[in-house]
């Protein structure tokens, strides 16, 4: 079985929440003998280790095929242009600035499609900077010629992102179409929905064949606020890369205090103001305590200030965006890890917690949350309920270390071969 993958993000190239999951998806539909190719926006260059096919789309010769299909790309691109134009970044949900609107310069238009073609290539960062737009439009022309020039039996695309070149690739190839949801816009924004991406969204779970979703909590999202038919929607939870994780010994606090940890994006879905609020109400019980706020996102400069306000510079510390060892580092020195996200598709930070023996307090609003039943769960709004959860784990580590212990338990037989399985039984269900 070929599979066409589109993905935007794959370690080392930004690996957050989506790059991790995408990794570990593609291998373990490689561990059941899946034959792969990822397609990602750029790989800058560099070789990515992995045992599948990695495509660059910044890499791709649009020059490979007829003039004729060239042109038929090229007549996507006005359209292209007003569907995105209202589409915002993946990183903050927010709208974009005015100007900033996607459209094709008309310079890469001329140099990749008008007279001569003196290039055959277009352009990508890879990143969720200001051009994101115009990058996800022209990613869909990349889709599209992959759908007439590559052999494959499944299109898989991950998020909204990628929703539009999975689509192209179906309606080039007329192969099955599945769209992986990892987090939805009404996750991201609430009810202040973007509602180009939402559309954009919609379209993609419409014109699918099948839609996964991470959890039965994005499932219902996928029902309710998308309209679509729950016998659609197949469930596959995250899972956990079980060979991570260090020795928690070889770590050394600086300090001897304990340490309540906060590690995400630091945007409205992820709750990080809930747990400030809540780090001022712990503060008055312990002194011996310091939050850490590891991340980066549009509420950090808010969240700084009222941090100045309540007088807790001392133990409260904003670290900004960390990955590698910084990570891993982080959650060996903490004795506590709390998800207080206001909608969490899934929580794959909970898992990467338990690897370093760290006690969980999460979100109800959680699809974690489904498998890890031992975890304490408060609604991430109740702030004094989280605040006396906080104080109960910090002082009874008896308890700490059984909720570890337990939750270790449930992830036990959890893994991204299994994750493969499931994946591969949904294709097998549209061939």
């Amino acid at each position: 079985m070929n599979v066409l993958m589109f993905g935007w993000e794959f370690p080392p190239f930004i690996s957050g929440g989506l790059g991790v999951a995408c990794r570990g998806i593609a291998e373990g539909l490689t561990q059941q003998g899946v034959k792969l190719s990822f397609v990602l926006p750029t790989t800058r260059g560099q070789a990515i280790e992995a045992g599948f096919r990695i495509l660059a789309a910044d890499e791709v010769r649009l020059s490979a095929i007829s003039k004729k299909a060239l042109q038929k790309l090229s007549s996507r691109l006005e359209e292209f242009e007003a569907h995105f134009s209202g589409a915002s970044p993946y990183a903050t949900g927010s709208y974009s600035p005015a100007g900033q609107a996607a459209m094709l310069r008309e310079e890469q238009i001329q140099r990749v499609f008008g007279p001569g073609n003196r290039s055959s290539v277009l352009d990508f960062s890879g990143n969720y900077g200001r051009n994101l737009n115009a990058e996800v439009a022209q990613y869909s022309v990349i889709g599209e010629f992959l759908g007439l020039t590559e052999e494959f039996d499944i299109i898989h695309a991950h998020d909204w992102l990628t929703f539009p070149a999975g689509v192209r690739a179906k309606m080039a190839s007329g192969k099955p179409l599945v769209v992986h949801v990892h987090a939805t816009e009404y996750d991201r924004s609430g009810d202040s929905m973007n509602m180009a991406v939402y559309d954009i969204e919609k379209n993609g779970m419409d014109q699918a064949d099948k839609i996964i979703a991470v959890s039965y909590y994005t499932k219902n999202i996928i029902v309710n606020r998308y309209g679509i038919h729950p016998d659609k929607v197949a469930v596959v939870h995250n899972a956990v890369d079980r060979e991570r994780g260090a020795a928690r010994g070889n770590v050394r606090k600086p300090l001897n205090e304990k340490i309540v940890l906060f590690l995400g994006r630091v945007t409205m879905q992820k709750g990080p103001d809930y747990f400030l609020e809540t780090a001022h109400r712990v503060l008055r019980v312990l002194k011996n305590v310091r939050f850490v706020m590891a991340g980066s996102g549009d509420m950090l400069p808010r969240l700084i200030t009222r941090m100045a306000s309540l007088k807790i510079a001392d133990r409260f510390h904003f670290t900004g965006f960390l990955r590698g060892i910084d990570v891993e580092t982080m959650y060996a020195m903490s004795d506590l890890y709390v998800m207080p996200s206001v909608s969490e598709p899934f929580g794959l930070t909970a898992f990467e917690a338990l690897l370093y023996d760290v006690p969980l307090i999460l979100s109800r609003q959680s699809g974690v949350s489904e498998i890890l039943k031992d975890a304490v769960l408060v609604d991430f709004w109740d702030v004094d309920k989280l605040a006396d959860r906080i104080v109960q784990l910090l002082t009874n580590e008896t308890l700490a270390r059984t909720i570890v212990d337990r939750c270790k338990e449930q992830v036990r037989h959890i893994g991204w071969e299994n994750a493969g399985y499931r994946i591969k039984q949904v294709y097998e269900s549209l061939l």
